[in-house]
Formats: C-alpha cells, sequence, structure tokens
C-alpha cells in the first residue's frame, strides 16, 4: 500500500487514525504467500499467534466477511503448504469459517461474494464433519451459480477491472488446486477449469507489452499477481501449452479464448475492450459499459478512454488510482477529465458519487470495427452519458490506427457544450508544444490538431498510496468536433 505503519498494541488493528484499506490488508495475511515464505515461518507463526490474542470473535475489522474470506484461504494455504497448523490455529480457523458462513456479502455480491464462497470451499475441505460439509456445500452452491454470471463469454470478469479479473481469476486458479489437493469437489474444478483459459486470454489482451494491466476503472498494479505470474500458475495447473511460460501479452493458443483477427484486432465483446495491435504500436480503448447495473462500485467515468503503447512502452495512459474511500481525490481519480476521453460542460460521463456508487451512467451505442483498405483499423462508438445535459449530445470517437499513426475524432451531436479532450502522459514522457513533440526516452512522437491546446501537470497512481507527476493534453475545439493525431517514426 505504500504506507507504513507500526501495529504495537491491540488498538492498533483498528486504528481509526489509518486507512480502512490499509487495515484490512493488515487482517489479510497475505505475507504468509510471499516469496521466500519459508524462511520466514517463525515471524509468520508469531503473527498469526498474536493476531488470535488480540482480535476476539466479531470485533474489528478483522471480522468482517472479506478480511476473514482472504486470511481463512491464506492461512489454510500456509498451512498445507509447511508443517501443519497448531491446535489454537486450526481452532481460530473454525471459528472464523463457522462465522462467515452466516455473514455471506450478498448485498455486495461480485468478487466479494466470490471470495466468501472460496474460503467456505477451502474450510469445508480443510475440516471434517457436518459442519464443515454444510461450508462446503454452501460455498460450492454460490460458486456454481456465480462464476457463469460474474465471468463473461469473452472471458472478462463482470466488473471490468483488470485488476480485479486478475484477482477473481487467481481465486479460480486456487480453487482447482485445492479440489485436487484433497481429492474431492471435481465438479467444482471442473466448473473452473471451463473458464480458466478465457480469463488467462482476456488478461493477456488487457496487458500492455511490458507485461502488466491497462487502467481502466479500479485498476492498480501490486494488488493482484502479476498477469506472467497468473499464466505461469495456470500452466503450472495444466491448463495452457507450453507450460504457461509464455509472456504476459502474447496470444494465448487455446480455443475460446480471445483471439487477435488477422489485422491484429481483438475484440472483447461482453466487456466492451478493443486490443488493436498493428506494428509496434498497442491501442486498448475502452468501449464497453462501465459495468453491471447492479454493481457500479468499481467504476469509473471511463467511456471511450483509451491507453497507447509504442516501441513497447507506455505513452498514454489513464491515471489509475491511489485511495480507495470517499474522498475528494478518490471521486477526481474516477472521473472523466483523469481518462483520456472527452469531457463535456466539466461534467463526469457517468456520476460517480460516493466511493463506490455511480447515479446516471453513460450507456454506449453504434459500435463498428472496420479494416480499412489500406489495412487500418477504424473503431467508431459513441455514448449517451452527457444527454442529461441541455440540448442532450452524444459523444462519437473515431480511432483510426496504422504502423505509422493514430487519429482521433471526437464529435457532439449538438452544439453550445464546452468539450475538453484529455490525453494523459505516462511520467517522463515532456512535450514541446511549439514543435508538438512528445519525447520519452529515445522515443519521439508528433501531433498535430486544430484544437486549441494546452499542457498541464496532473498525477498518475500506479499503486495504492503512490502518485507521480505527469503531464496532460488538453484539447478544446473551437466547435463541435476534435481532431488528433498521433505520428510515429
Amino acid at each position: 500500500m505504500n504506507e507504513t505503519h507500526t501495529v504495537q498494541s491491540p488498538e492498533d488493528w483498528n486504528n481509526p487514525a489509518w486507512e480502512k484499506l490499509w487495515l484490512y490488508n493488515l487482517h489479510y495475511f497475505d505475507d504468509l504467500g510471499c516469496r521466500g515464505a519459508e524462511g520466514k515461518r517463525a515471524l509468520h507463526q508469531g503473527l498469526i499467534r498474536r493476531w488470535i490474542r488480540e482480535n476476539p470473535p466479531g470485533a474489528g475489522n478483522g471480522w468482517e466477511p472479506y478480511p476473514i474470506s482472504l486470511r481463512v484461504v491464506n492461512w489454510i494455504k500456509w498451512g498445507l503448504a509447511g508443517d501443519g497448523l497448531e491446535d489454537d490455529v486450526v481452532h481460530s480457523l473454525s471459528v472464523q469459517a463457522r462465522y462467515l458462513f452466516r455473514r455471506l456479502e450478498f448485498h455486495l455480491l461480485g468478487n466479494h461474494l466470490l471470495a466468501n464462497a472460496k474460503a467456505l470451499v477451502f474450510a469445508g475441505l480443510f475440516f471434517q464433519g457436518k459442519e464443515a460439509d454444510a461450508w462446503l456445500a454452501k460455498g460450492a452452491k454460490i460458486l456454481k451459480k456465480q462464476i457463469p454470471e460474474q465471468v463473461l463469454e469473452d472471458g472478462g470478469h463482470s466488473e471490468l477491472s483488470p485488476m480485479y479479473h486478475a484477482i477473481v481469476l487467481e481465486d479460480l486458479l486456487d480453487l482447482v488446486n485445492v479440489t485436487r489437493a484433497y481429492v474431492r469437489g471435481h465438479d467444482l474444478a471442473e466448473l473452473c477449469g471451463k473458464h480458466i483459459p478465457g480469463m488467462v486470454a482476456w488478461l493477456d489482451a488487457m496487458c500492455h507489452p511490458d507485461g502488466q494491466i491497462a487502467f481502466f476503472n479500479d485498476a492498480a498494479l501490486g494488488i493482484a499477481a502479476a498477469p506472467g505470474e497468473l499464466k505461469d500458475y495456470a500452466g503450472r495447473l495444466g491448463f495452457l501449452f507450453g507450460g504457461g511460460a509464455e509472456q504476459a501479452g502474447a496470444p494465448i493458443p487455446e480455443p475460446g479464448g480471445a483471439q487477435p483477427s488477422e489485422s491484429g484486432v481483438t475484440h472483447l465483446p461482453e466487456t466492451g475492450y478493443v486490443r488493436v495491435q498493428a506494428g509496434h504500436v498497442l491501442l486498448l480503448a475502452d468501449v464497453g459499459r462501465i459495468g453491471p447495473d447492479y454493481l457500479p462500485g468499481h467504476a469509473h467515468a471511463d467511456t471511450l478512454s483509451f491507453e497507447l503503447s509504442v516501441a513497447g512502452r507506455r505513452i498514454l495512459v489513464n491515471s489509475g488510482i491511489s485511495c480507495y474511500g470517499a474522498s475528494a481525490e478518490r471521486l477526481a481519480q474516477r472521473g472523466t477529465a483523469a481518462h483520456n476521453t472527452v469531457c463535456v460542460d466539466k461534467k463526469n460521463s457517468s456520476e460517480v458519487w460516493g466511493g463506490f456508487r455511480v447515479a446516471r451512467r453513460a450507456y454506449p451505442k453504434d459500435l463498428r470495427i472496420d479494416e480499412l483498405p489500406d489495412g487500418r483499423v477504424q473503431i467508431q462508438c459513441c455514448h449517451d452519458g452527457y444527454v442529461r445535459q441541455g440540448g442532450g449530445p452524444l459523444h462519437c470517437r473515431k480511432w483510426i490506427l496504422g504502423h505509422d499513426r493514430l487519429e482521433i475524432t471526437d464529435t457532439l451531436s449538438n452544439p453550445g457544450h464546452h468539450m475538453a479532450v484529455y490525453y494523459h502522459l505516462y511520467p517522463g514522457a515532456e512535450v514541446d508544444l511549439e514543435k508538438q513533440v512528445i519525447a520519452l526516452e529515445d522515443l519521439r512522437i508528433n501531433f498535430s490538431t486544430d484544437a486549441h491546446c494546452t499542457l498541464t501537470d496532473t498525477l498518475y497512481h500506479p499503486e495504492f498510496g503512490r502518485s507521480i507527476p505527469n503531464k496532460c493534453l488538453i484539447l478544446t475545439p473551437p466547435g463541435q468536433t476534435s481532431f488528433m493525431t498521433f505520428y510515429f517514426n
């Protein structure tokens, strides 16, 4: 979380002066699964004992359903990977599973409910008896309903966040692993296994050449396992050809997964993303809904935003996230102006509010993906997020990508509105407005536009608790249409 505190007293497990998300992570015990964990066994054992001693049942953040779910799985995995668990730890696990069983997060659904059900399956396999059988049955029942609902036909997770997709993918891999270890739950393993290749392919399609995820909706690095690690895990479980050692960002030769066309287009229709590879240029575009209508908590007002890599390096980036909660900073990071898209009348395309809420939201329409006669790819899409403004303008965007350039045209259907087009640059990129050049290390990209162009200082948030200065080009066209072309030498 890029934030350090010292837990000196029992009260510090729930210190109100510290961020809620930091405290949640304190109770997850993810470090039990770190590299080199076998050399930290005494430390981890002491921390587990301390947690049991200082966190009585039902008290504090650690007894909320989501932290319980992650901790139960981490403790059991730690025990299975080492010398077993001591009696007091086993007893605590049984109390935690029993407590969780009656407090499942049906009100939240999504990845939270999957995590709850996964923990019940782990506990149900780890323990024996009628109560354990009930935990296993309940967890399996939830998963059998939720996995087909949450994992969409194109392989993506329904919350449309590459970060949460990676988290859910690891959940499914763990479930296959644990059911094989206990030689029980073959039907559940078969269900998970049915979706894993497509999920790996989807994640691969949503990665930049650096092997890391793009930032759409709530997404940051350092929370989920890296895509390459997840692919290796899937390979060890036998799901991918070549043992899963392929580099992240490369196509996966599995039937049913996201596959690029001959023109380099990978369309993920259910999740609403398009990947276009043109030589050394990669475009990732958001032409979908912000998320399921019943679960927009991790959604951003980023409709028709995109990210761009050139020669293996990120150039245009959405701003990412550094915090949760209901702060003004959280709202700004979810807002339209933090993404590579169009802001109309200084409003958000979807009305994000609170920490995890959305009121009126943008819906995409009229998507077209065409290969032009000269081999370039054209993507066109509109959204209705600004129809609530006076006059009801639609925002329509057209990308035309080739090996040597990217042309972007933004249009509002009705006049009389202020239009601002944002292009956020990767940290370290410098801009010469007079010469219309973007420079990043030895890379030079020229650009041209008919709009008034300004350069402003902004922030890029690649991880929680981390904000890096970067630059943003803002176009303000004189009319209803904005043109921008990036040239790649």
